[in-house]
């Protein structure tokens, strides 16, 4: 394989590698353009050879309106894709906002079938997003773990038992099948398709066009506890102000229930009903987070940021980024650290 200037290895003259990315109605735009632009910027990057040839495919070749109300164009028809070898299938997806704001994926059952008809041309198969709902309704996630957008995780669980389902990474790699978390994770996802297949270099390079923090490891967590659902009750809203302004103090079921004035069975159920998680799991999120902002803004110690943000030890703080993040507090800072101007 040739190489750049950099010694990075370089896409051979001539050589693409066949793309198609899905589109119906409904479909959510950045799903759909997001990886397009990484691929693009990969053979701006790259000189004059062709890295990937991306085909946009849907039922028919009449304009498709996305969920921004942007009508696309499709390339090709499923039936046209269908007869072709191809490399890497995207699958984006779509959603429903009830009238209470819940989340719903769709799957819609001709897409569905088509994703399974593709998927037996296709090398290397990935979702975007909530687009996981409908490789879950293909079969192609039973018995592999898998994420997808935090809103719509618990639907997906309870829809298909079959899978794995893990709602923190960005992108998760099983097989030949990668899913991706939400809205601009199918950046990093992407990023990682062109690290397989061209080498980091190359994606770093790709990365900095985007003016992205380079390459974000699949094991980052996808959440941030400030952007975490609105609790519904006043209650929870006030038991994670005192946590939030009390992250260094020893923290307790108990002293928490005390402070709601509830038991401790009951504060569990609370947490459990609103957030999803136990008390302990919520505290240690946010301390989490809270540590995660100060290794990206601060030069404090990890000795200090372990005490500050209420682990006490620094054993203790590496061993929560394991558990939440896959990483460590080290390996985090080196790649988000802020630089000071």
């Amino acid at each position: 394989m040739p190489a750049s200037p950099d010694g990075a290895p370089l896409p051979a003259a001539g050589i693409s590698r066949f793309v198609v990315v899905l589109l119906f109605d409904g479909v959510d735009l950045l799903d759909v353009t997001g990886p397009p632009e990484v691929f693009a910027l990969l053979q701006r990057e790259t000189g004059d050879t062709t890295g990937y040839q991306v085909a946009l495919a849907a039922e028919t070749m009449d304009p498709v309106t996305t969920s921004a109300g942007v009508r696309v164009l499709p390339d090709i028809t499923f039936e046209e894709a269908a007869a072709r070898s191809i490399d890497t299938l995207m699958v984006p997806g779509a959603v429903d906002v009830d009238d209470q704001r819940g989340v719903h994926a769709l799957t819609d059952p001709t897409v569905v079938h088509w994703v399974k008809t593709l998927a037996g041309r296709t090398q290397r198969i990935a979702s975007v997003c909530v687009g996981a709902h409908i490789l879950a309704a293909a079969g192609l996630l039973d018995g592999r773990r898998a994420t997808t957008h935090w809103s719509t995780a618990r639907q997906l669980a309870a829809d298909h038992p079959s899978v794995e389902v893990d709602a923190d990474p960005i992108f998760i790699r099983d097989g030949r099948v990668w899913t991706g978390a939400g809205i601009t994770a199918c950046l990093d996802l992407t990023l990682a398709l062109v690290v397989e297949d061209f080498g980091e270099a190359v994606a770093l390079r790709v990365a900095r066009q985007l003016v992205m923090y380079l390459k974000r490891p699949s094991g980052q967590s996808q959440f941030s506890v400030p952007i975490e659902p609105v609790s519904t009750t006043r209650r929870m809203d006030d038991l994670r102000h005192h946590i939030a302004r009390h992250l260094a103090d020893r923290l307790t079921v108990a002293d928490l229930a005390q402070h709601a004035h509830v038991s401790e069975r009951q504060l569990t159920r609370i947490f459990k009903t609103e957030l999803g998680m136990t008390p302990a799991g919520y505290i240690e999120s946010a301390r989490v987070e809270a540590a995660r902002n100060r290794l990206e803004s601060t030069d404090d110690t990890l000795e200090r940021v372990a005490s500050v943000c209420g682990f006490n030890t620094i054993d203790t703080l590496i061993r929560a980024f394991r558990r939440k993040l896959n990483t460590t507090p080290t390996e985090y800072r080196s790649r988000f650290r802020h630089s000071r101007t």
